[in-house]
């Protein structure tokens, strides 16, 4: 073969190879496993990382469903670490980096409708994730009912209370953040069980952040003002939280099983302490579904499509009333952690039985592998 021939042979294997690349890239623009998006890019910006949801539940679970259902989606991810100046800055960011759609647990619900209004300004529907952002043009809120999950931690308190021969008791509350939108119906939701039932709230706190070492320091001082026997329970908004109070109870040598505690979130560690008897109950929010639900509405809206029926509820944020899906929470105790969370796969067996916890686990029935 001549020189010129071989040439001829090289350019055209280069061309089809050119060729194959271009069909590859067009048939990965077109999205697998479930639907096409064009590559469309998804912000999700989540609030802090002190509750250890978010990063191990939360982001996994939406970033897995959008790969699912558009393969060639990208998911722009971002933690405030409970810096609201920090989300507008990601927020910014991803908008000038193409996001399509952006999903939103705001640090600040207040501060945070600039984020919705800049986001609007570049036609860029917002989804609420968690918490409700006020008085701002949302296009979604995908979450739980907060008045309710007051409601159900105040419950079990009291019942809790109650069997103890507790007639006329007292409680530490510890709240949540207070630019949280759940937060205030936390505490309502709580106190419409507790001050109906006589209760008295001996100290009560709102606390930054969520902060497990502020709710250590805050449970510290209701101790010291209060006495080692002046609470018979506590009113705790979360597992973090709640870590917090029973370290400072344990600092002043108050065995935390003589006290019922409360929580929120199924963390880890908050279901290894109800195994052993230190925390009471927690309240199992279905995250893996409230992620799957809001990657299903973002990737519709960043590729352009009909998203599904899925927001039976609204719920009014100042401004509008939002289209909302509202999920069901669950009360989880040593009783029911093998049917709830193991259950739904939220936690294993084998997370919560490591170590010591082994035999608290084979005696509540739950299975290790």
């Amino acid at each position: 073969m001549g020189s010129t021939m071989r040439r001829v042979a090289r350019l055209a294997a280069v061309g089809a190879v050119a060729l194959l690349a271009a069909a590859c890239a067009t048939s990965n623009g077109g999205g697998g496993g479930g639907g096409g998006g064009g590559g469309q890019k998804i912000a999700l910006l989540l609030p802090e990382s002190k509750t250890t949801r978010y990063e191990q539940q939360d982001k996994p679970n939406f970033e897995r469903k959008v790969k699912e259902l558009c393969s060639a989606c990208t998911v722009l991810y971002s933690n405030a670490d409970q810096d609201p100046a920090k989300q507008q800055q990601q927020a910014e960011a991803a908008l000038t980096n193409g996001a399509k759609a952006m999903v939103l647990d705001a640090v600040d619900v207040q501060s945070a409708s600039a984020i919705v209004a800049r986001a609007k300004q570049s036609n860029v529907p917002v989804i609420s994730y968690g918490r409700l952002v006020a008085n701002a043009d949302l296009d979604y809120y995908v979450s739980i009912d907060p008045y309710k999950v007051g409601q159900q931690q105040g419950t079990a308190l009291l019942d809790a209370l109650h069997k103890e021969g507790k007639q006329s008791p007292s409680v530490v509350m510890i709240n949540g953040s207070p630019t949280d939108s759940n937060a205030g119906p936390y505490k309502k939701g709580a106190h419409s069980v507790l001050d109906g039932a006589g209760v008295k709230v001996a100290k009560e706190y709102d606390t930054p952040d969520w902060s497990p070492d502020k709710a250590q320091q805050e449970m510290e001082q209701a101790i010291t003002a209060v006495g080692q026997n002046g609470f018979d329970g506590v009113y705790v908004a979360n597992d973090g939280m709640a870590s917090g109070a029973i370290a400072a109870m344990k600092g002043a040598r108050i065995e935390p099983s003589s006290r019922p505690v409360t929580g929120q979130d199924a963390e880890l560690a908050g279901i290894q302490r109800i195994l052993t008897g230190e925390q009471l109950m927690t309240v199992y929010q279905p995250i893996k579904k409230i992620a799957e639900t809001s990657a299903e509405l973002a990737v519709a809206l960043a590729t352009g499509k009909t998203p599904p029926a899925i927001a039976k509820d609204k719920v009014n944020n100042g401004r509008k009333q939002v289209p909302a899906v509202l999920l069901d929470t669950i009360v989880v105790t040593k009783d029911n952690i093998k049917d709830t969370v193991v259950a739904d796969g939220f936690l294993t067996g084998k997370q919560i039985c490591a170590g010591k916890y082994l035999q608290a686990c084979q005696a509540a029935g739950i299975p290790t592998s």
